[in-house]
């Protein structure tokens, strides 16, 4: 990177100056570190922050996440600039769904639309019929009709809670959020038993057995609504633990405590591919443009159309 002619105290500075010089808006998405969430201009979750930057008047957006979301933040704003600070933040979820064998897949159930959560290639997106979030697929499932025969991807511990919620029998993909599979029942349920004042409060990208020791399940943004609707003073997370920051600055008298890994103590739930962003690379993204998502007309325009048909069912 070319270092910019001017003296800055900080890296803050210099990436606050880099945005108004290239009219950037800064997106965080909640599971980044904590440095990137508090310089961001929009915290929140995948589809959220695409929207807000789908209104928003800037040429160019850093999309401070992963490489899917970055992607439907090109798809819904195609005239701008989309940039990553690290092109390799991918996913487990999209990586475990690659387009070929999918569409191989899909061959096997005919008659079968097909429902892809939000976290997937662009490439799975246009595969799909009805793009959902972990917010909205209970709403878009239960409009459709209980015969209708249904293939969810690629996450399939959502969909099998979704299955559960919905009653329905969708043929799941094998996928999954290494994330989310890191937390132990056994030490779960000890730190339950140390603080049995305290709810229990989960993602439904976890397993089934973290589930059902769960009090309130629900997506990222469910989740800091519930710890503030809720007045309980203590609560154990089974999510991506940096959201635990977004919980302190909203609820400073309350306790969040991170369900435990295996060993009952690391920090394995942290995802490894969130936190190959950092303030150093979001500042040398902002100086080069650069790394930038890119995705032909054709394809934005095949995944743009499930992305609408969930808008409009939701």
């Amino acid at each position: 990177m070319k270092a910019v002619n001017q003296k800055f105290k900080d890296i803050e500075e210099e990436i606050s100056f880099l945005k108004k010089k290239n009219n950037a808006i800064i997106l965080s998405h909640f599971y980044q570190d904590e440095e990137i969430q508090d310089i961001a201009d929009f915290i929140g979750d995948s589809l959220d922050l695409s929207k807000k930057a789908q209104k928003n008047d800037a040429d160019v957006i850093v999309f401070c996440g992963v490489r899917f979301m970055a992607e439907v933040a090109k798809i819904l704003s195609p005239q701008k600039k989309v940039i990553l600070p690290d092109i390799n933040a991918g996913c487990s979820l999209e990586e475990s769904c690659q387009v070929d064998e999918f569409i191989e897949f899909k061959k096997k159930y005919p008659g079968h639309i097909v429902l892809s959560y939000i976290n997937c290639s662009a490439e799975i997106k246009a595969e799909s019929d009805i793009i959902v979030t972990s917010s909205n697929a209970k709403k878009i499932i239960d409009s459709m009709p209980v015969n209708q025969k249904i293939i969810f991807a690629p996450d399939k511990h959502l969909g099998n809670y979704l299955n559960k919620l919905t009653k329905r029998e969708m043929i799941l993909w094998n996928g999954s959020c290494i994330v989310h599979e890191t937390f132990s029942e056994r030490e779960l349920v000890k730190l339950k038993v140390r603080n049995d004042t305290a709810k229990t409060i989960a993602h439904p990208e976890c397993p089934e057995n973290i589930l059902s020791h769960a009090d309130f399940i629900g997506s990222t943004s469910s989740l800091l609504k519930f710890i503030s609707q809720d007045k309980t003073k203590r609560f154990i997370v089974a999510t991506e633990p940096h959201i635990l920051h977004q919980m302190k600055k909203n609820e400073p008298s309350k306790e969040f405590l991170i369900a435990p890994g295996t060993d009952g103590s690391c920090s394995c739930s942290n995802c490894p591919y969130m936190e190959l962003n950092t303030l150093e690379k979001l500042r040398d993204c902002l100086h080069d443009l650069s790394p930038e998502i890119k995705i032909s007309n054709e394809l934005m325009l095949k995944a743009k159309k499930p992305l609408n048909t969930m808008l409009n069912l939701s």
